[in-house]
C-alpha cells in the first residue's frame, strides 16, 4: 500500500455563492483620508445572517462568486494596486535575480523500485515541474518517462500522484490543472513511454492501488459535479472503484460506497502479497479512521469491517498472511505498533509489538523483514529498526540533526533510500544498506551558498498558560541581539501537521539579506503526538494563537527584533493563524503575510471540502462551537479605526481547497477598517490553486514579491 512520492492531506476552507442587493461602491471615509493608498472600492450589501439568535453581517458575500463580472473587476483592480506597489520597490529586481540564481540547482526525489527498474524525479534547476526518470541500475543513464513540462507551456499542469504496477511495466498517474484538487488519471506503458487510452475523471483525494496481476487498480472518485460549480461545490459521497486497464471509465466496477454516510472517504490499497484490498475509511480531517478489508482471492468476497468505530488512527503497515500490522494512537497518543490476527479479531487478542515511547512515532515500513520506524524528538527525525517481534535492532545514523524521509520499499528489500535536509542543508538523497546499516550518498545537490555562514538554534519558551513550546531560530553567525533584526516568524498549528527543519531557497535569500527565520512548533501540530494536536483544536484553538503570540514576545524580549521589524506568515490553516494573531495583537507585528488562509469561520464548511474541517475547528451550526469560532474568526473581528500591520494577503483566483472568497472578503474588510499608513494589499494569482504543483517561475515571482514587501514595510535600509 504505497503511493509513491505523493501524499495528500485534506486541507482547509471556502468559496462561491451568488451576490445580490449590492449597494453603491463605497470606501471607508476614514481609510481614504488617513492612508496613502486609494483602495479599490468594495461594494457592501445588506446581507445579514442570524446564528443562534445573533445577527452577523456579511457585506462582502458577493465576493464568494469568483467568476461574476463584479468579482473579476475587483480582482483586476486589486492586482493593479498590489503589483503597482511591488514594482516600485527598488530591491525587488535584485531579490528576484538572486532567487533565480539560487533556485537553479539540480533537485532529486527519493528513488523507488518496481520490477527491475528504478524511478525518481529530477529538476534541472528552473524547470517548472520535476521530470520522472527511469533506469535499470543505479549506474545506468536515466531516461525520461514522464515530463509534465510538455503538457502546458506555462507549467500549470502538474503531476499529482502516481503508482507503478508490481512488475514496473505500467504507471498510473494523476494530473492537476491550475492547482485544482480535481485530478485526471492516465496510464502509461513504461517500456514505450506512450499513454494508453485510459482517462479517469472526477478523482479527488485519491491514489491508485494496483492488483498484483497488474491488470487494473483501485481508486476513489466523486460523482461528476455541475460544470459551473466544480471548483466551489461541496464534495460528498466519495466512492471506491476498480478500473481495468484498457476499458472506459464507464465500465469501472463500484467496489464500495456508503449512501448513508455522505462524509466518508475511502483510501484503497492492496497488500504486498496481493491477497487483500485494504480500505481505510476517513471522515473529514479527523485523524481517526475505520479499517475494512476484502479478500481478493475469493470472487465477490464481502467487504469486512475490521475496525468500525472512529476512536483512533490506524495506519496499515503490512501483513504476514492473516496477521495485520498497524501503527495506531489507540491508548497511545504518541503511537505504537500492534498486530491483529484475523482468526482472533477481538480486541482482547490484539498484540502490542512496539510500545509507545517518549518520542512521537510518525510512520513505519517493513523492509528486510524488519520494521523501520520514523520518530520525532523535539521536531527532529530519529529512525529506529526493530525485528518483526518488536525487539530493537539498531538506530539509523543520520547525517545530522534535521528531517529525514523515505525508507520505502518491499518486505524483502535489503536496500532503501531516504532524504535528509535541514534549514541550511539542501535535500540530499542517501542509499541505505539495511544489512550493514551504512548510508552512502546517492545524489547531493550543489547550491551556491556557504552553509557555514549560518547557525540554527532550538530554544524553548513559555506560552500564556505555562506550556513549554520549542522554536527553531536560523540566522547569520555573529548576529547582534540589539532588537533591530528583521524577523520572519512562521508556523502552522493545526491538523496534527508537524513542522520540521527543511531547506528553502526562498528562506535562504531572506537569511542572506540579514533576516532572522523563526519557526515555533505550536500546539495543534503533531510534533508531540495526538495530545499536542488536540490541545490546539476546536475549543482549544485560542491556545494556538497564544503560542504564536508568545513566540513573537519571546523574540522581542530576547533582543532578536522589535514589533516594527517582526513579520508573521503562514499558509492555509497557517493563514488563519496569521489573520487571528494580527487582529488580536496588531501592536506586536510590523507586517503580516497570510497565504490562502481560512478567514471566514462561519461559512468555511459550505464549500468544496470545507465540511471536512469541522472535526478540527468545530461547526458554526453548533451553538457552543459558534461562540468559539465567532470569537476568533479573522473576518468577523476586524475593528474600524484600528492601525493594523502592513499586510500582503496571497491567494489564487480558483483555489478549490480554501476557496479565494476567504481572502477576498478579508481583504475588503481589512482595507475598510485599517487607518494606518502601512499598505494592506492582496496578491491574487491566476491559473493556480492551493499551492501544490505550482510552477517554479510562479514560486520565484511570489518569493520576490514577498521579500520586497517586507524590505519596504519593515524598513530594511540598504536593500
Amino acid at each position: 500500500m504505497r503511493n509513491h512520492i505523493f501524499q495528500f492531506c485534506f486541507g482547509l476552507v471556502l468559496a462561491v455563492l451568488c451576490h445580490s442587493g449590492l449597494s453603491a461602491p463605497s470606501v471607508n471615509a476614514m481609510t481614504a483620508a488617513q492612508t496613502p493608498f486609494e483602495y479599490p472600492p468594495s461594494a457592501q450589501s445588506a446581507q445579514v445572517d442570524t446564528y443562534h439568535g445573533i445577527p452577523v453581517a456579511d457585506p462582502y458575500r458577493w465576493l464568494e462568486n469568483p467568476d461574476s463580472p463584479e468579482t473579476r473587476a475587483w480582482i483586476e483592480a486589486q492586482n493593479q494596486l498590489t503589483f503597482g506597489f511591488l514594482q516600485t520597490i527598488p530591491a525587488r529586481e535584485a531579490i528576484q535575480k538572486r532567487l533565480t540564481q539560487l533556485w537553479d540547482y539540480e533537485k532529486y526525489s527519493i528513488p523507488f523500485k518496481e520490477g527491475d527498474r528504478y524511478f525518481y524525479f529530477k529538476n534541472d534547476g528552473l524547470q517548472n515541474q520535476s521530470v520522472l526518470y527511469t533506469l535499470k541500475s543505479l549506474e545506468d543513464t536515466p531516461t525520461v518517462l514522464l515530463d509534465p513540462n510538455q503538457l502546458s507551456p506555462d507549467g500549470t499542469i502538474a503531476l499529482s500522484g502516481l503508482e507503478l504496477s508490481e512488475d514496473g511495466s505500467l504507471i498510473a498517474y494523476g494530473l492537476s490543472t491550475a492547482g485544482s484538487d480535481w485530478q485526471e488519471w492516465r496510464v502509461r506503458d513504461v517500456a514505450t513511454g506512450t499513454d494508453l487510452p485510459d482517462r479517469l475523471q472526477w478523482v479527488k483525494f485519491s491514489g491508485a492501488a494496483w492488483t498484483k496481476d497488474g491488470k487494473g487498480f483501485f481508486y476513489s472518485r466523486y460523482d461528476e459535479p455541475d460544470a459551473k460549480a466544480k471548483l466551489e461545490a461541496v464534495n460528498y459521497y466519495q466512492k471506491l472503484y476498480y478500473h481495468q486497464v484498457g476499458t472506459p471509465q464507464s465500465a469501472d466496477v463500484l467496489i464500495y460506497e456508503r449512501p448513508d454516510q455522505k462524509e466518508w472517504g475511502f483510501n484503497g490499497g492492496v497488500t504486498e502479497d496481493g491477497r487483500y484490498l485494504m480500505i481505510l475509511v476517513w471522515q473529514g480531517t479527523d485523524r481517526r479512521n475505520l479499517v475494512f478489508y476484502q479478500d481478493l482471492t475469493t470472487p465477490n468476497a464481502p467487504v469486512i469491517e475490521l475496525i468500525n468505530t472512529f476512536e483512533a488512527e490506524f495506519d496499515f503497515i503490512g501483513n504476514d498472511g492473516d496477521r495485520f500490522w498497524f501503527r495506531t494512537d489507540l491508548a497511545a497518543p504518541r503511537s505504537r505498533v500492534i498486530a491483529i490476527d484475523l482468526a482472533q479479531r477481538d480486541r482482547d487478542h490484539w498484540q502490542e509489538l512496539i510500545p509507545q515511547t517518549e518520542e512521537t512515532l510518525q510512520g513505519v515500513n517493513v523492509l528486510n523483514h524488519q520494521f523501520v520506524a520514523a520518530y520525532l524528538q523535539d521536531a527532529q527525525t530519529q529512525v529506529k529498526i526493530f525485528g518483526l517481534d518488536g525487539q530493537p535492532v539498531r538506530t539509523v545514523e543520520l547525517p545530522g540533526i534535521g528531517s529525514a524521509g523515505g525508507f520505502g520499499g518491499k518486505r524483502t528489500d535489503t536496500e532503501t533510500f531516504y532524504s535528509f535536509t535541514s534549514f541550511t542543508t539542501p535535500t540530499t538523497i542517501y542509499r541505505y544498506d539495511l544489512v550493514t546499516g551504512q548510508s552512502t550518498v546517492f545524489r547531493q545537490p550543489t547550491v551556491a551558498f556557504d552553509p557555514q555562514a549560518y547557525e540554527t538554534r532550538q530554544v524553548f519558551y513559555i506560552s500564556k498558560d505555562g506550556t513549554r513550546i520549542p522554536m527553531f531560530i536560523v540566522h547569520k553567525k555573529g548576529l547582534q541581539l540589539d532588537g533591530n533584526n528583521p524577523t520572519y516568524l512562521y508556523s502552522y498549528g493545526g491538523f496534527g501537521v508537524s513542522l520540521t527543519p527543511g531547506f528553502s531557497v526562498s528562506n535562504l535569500v531572506w537569511l542572506e539579506m540579514g533576516g532572522v527565520y523563526a519557526m515555533p512548533n505550536i500546539r495543534g501540530g503533531g510534533e508531540y503526538g495526538e495530545e499536542w494536536h488536540q490541545a490546539g483544536m476546536k475549543h482549544n484553538k485560542q491556545k494556538v494563537f497564544d503560542d504564536f503570540i508568545a513566540a513573537g514576545e519571546w523574540l522581542i524580549a530576547n533582543g532578536y527584533t522589535r514589533p516594527a521589524k517582526l513579520a508573521i506568515a503562514g499558509g492555509s490553516n497557517g493563514g488563519l493563524l496569521v489573520g487571528a494573531c494580527m487582529i488580536q495583537r496588531p501592536d506586536l507585528f510590523g507586517a503580516a503575510l497570510p497565504a490562502v488562509g481560512v478567514m471566514d469561520m462561519l461559512r468555511f464548511h459550505k464549500f468544496t471540502i470545507g465540511w471536512a474541517w469541522t472535526s478540527e475547528y468545530g461547526t458554526p451550526d453548533d451553538p457552543a462551537d459558534f461562540n468559539v469560532l465567532y470569537a476568533y474568526s479573522p473576518l468577523h473581528n476586524l475593528k474600524p479605526g484600528v492601525t493594523y500591520p502592513a499586510t500582503l494577503i496571497t491567494t489564487a483566483d480558483h483555489d478549490d481547497r480554501v476557496v479565494p472568497a476567504h481572502s477576498f472578503k478579508f481583504a475588503a474588510a481589512l482595507q475598510a477598517a485599517h487607518i494606518g499608513q502601512a499598505p494592506v494589499l492582496i496578491r491574487i494569482e491566476t491559473k493556480a490553486g492551493h499551492g501544490a504543483g505550482k510552477p517554479t517561475a510562479k514560486l520565484i515571482e511570489e518569493g520576490a514579491d514577498k521579500w520586497a514587501f517586507l524590505v519596504k514595510t519593515l524598513d530594511m535600509a540598504g536593500l
